[in-house]
């Protein structure tokens, strides 16, 4: 039933009550109600059926429906949270102005919370133009992105500089996203020998570009970072840790270089540069170090295949040899190291015409005649004695490289 039909039953009820107490009931067209003590049910109290009780009727009270309430503005909330957040501060400021007409002409709920969006607004819109102005917003945008360009990039998120030390495992395939910086005096298998910013391309490049680049660069940090080869372990080698796609989409160009060993780990830093050497010995390294590097390009191909590529080899090798004769002969060296790195330098004199007859060989069978004599001329037990009077490394590297181990 609804509550149409619930409002004349109860004018119908009003009626027969207005017929006045002891008259005759006036019989109606379904008969008359039955007497009793309980008099005739008022307006008010007369039990209607509807469809609200636990059991599918029940009793609601008679009368007017309440009023509906006041809907709250949807442009008065929109502006709230649009100063609250501080994303687009001049667009909680629009919606808030919006809204309060609406809220007057609508009768609707949500002043308050316009008022409130377009203060909050026009104080964070304030903030912005002054950032503006005075750079600060500018700031802040860079210290973003250089955490976004950390974020994006292993070489960056790793934080190693010059000198650091660390523990890394050498067996995995996987990226590096972590490693273990530790004190030098501890066991470890690497050492950051330098790090630098990869130019020269407008995209990505790839692995094998960067990896071409980080070789090159990363051997040269390397050399210089511990110029004295023969007090590294056999087993040292060039190591980098270099950006990734995604990182250098990102912005990140970072290559680190280091030092490490994949069998007895490092006790020690394996630091010997200009920082930790005197000039003697400095001066000493630098020379020698210039002959090692000249052996360094011998040409895959041997005098049988291209007698010209190892020939002009040999030639770079004698010039370096008779470099460093001149420039150990020409120091100022101190007692007991003037006497043997004098003997030293008649060594490297005969070693310098071994080199000249192979880089002057006429055919491949002269250039192997004499390549044995060029050899044993730079022996490395030669330099046994200048090191020890320089208090340098005095044990040559024990499988005779020239750079103190294979590249890793």
């Amino acid at each position: 039933m609804s509550k149409g039909s619930a409002a004349g039953a109860g004018a119908d009820a009003g009626a027969s009550a207005g017929a006045g107490v002891g008259q005759a009931p006036v019989p109606g067209p379904y008969g008359s109600p039955p007497p009793g003590p309980y008099g005739v049910p008022g307006p008010y109290t007369s039990p209607m059926p509807g469809p609200y009780g636990p059991y599918g009727t029940g009793a609601v009270p008679y009368g007017m429906p309440p009023a509906p309430q006041p809907s709250t503005s949807g442009l008065a909330v929109a502006s709230l949270v649009s100063g609250i957040v501080c994303c687009l501060p001049p667009l909680g400021l629009v919606l808030g102005l919006i809204a309060l007409p609406r809220i007057k002409k609508r009768q609707q709920r949500g002043k308050g919370l316009a008022v409130t969006g377009i203060v909050l607004s026009a104080v964070s819109s304030l903030l912005m133009g002054l950032g503006f102005v005075t750079g600060a917003f500018s700031d802040f945008w860079s210290g973003v992105r250089d955490g976004v360009r950390e974020a994006g990039s292993s070489a960056e998120s790793l934080g190693l500089k010059k000198g650091d030390c660390f523990r890394v495992d050498l067996t995995s395939e996987e990226p590096v996203d972590d490693v273990d910086k530790i004190a030098c005096t501890r066991l470890h298998e690497g050492e950051v020998t330098g790090r630098f910013k990869v130019t020269g391309f407008t995209g990505w490049p790839g692995t094998e570009a960067i990896d071409e680049v980080a070789e090159e660069r990363c051997d040269r940090f390397n050399k210089a970072y511990a110029m004295d080869a023969w007090a590294l372990p056999e087993s040292a080698g060039v190591y980098y840790f270099a950006p990734e796609e995604r990182g250098w989409k990102a912005g990140d160009r970072t290559v680190v270089c280091g030092i490490v060993t994949d069998e007895d780990l490092f006790t020690a830093s394996v630091r010997v540069d200009e920082t930790t050497l005197d000039s003697e010995q400095l001066h000493y390294l630098r020379t020698m170090n210039s002959i090692d590097d000249a052996l360094m390009t011998e040409p895959e191909a041997d005098a049988d295949e291209d007698l010209g590529a190892n020939r002009k080899w040999a030639r770079a090798v004698h010039r370096a040899v008779t470099t460093a004769s001149s420039e150990l002969s020409g120091h100022d060296w101190t007692y007991p190291a003037d006497t043997r790195v004098a003997r030293l330098t008649k060594d490297l004199d005969e070693a310098a015409r071994s080199w000249h007859q192979l880089a002057t060989a006429k055919d491949a069978d002269a250039f192997w005649e004499a390549y044995d004599a060029a050899f044993e001329g730079l022996a490395r037990e030669k330099e046994v004695a200048s090191r020890s009077a320089l208090r340098l490394h005095a044990v040559p590297p024990a499988d005779g490289s020239e750079d103190g181990g294979e590249k890793v």
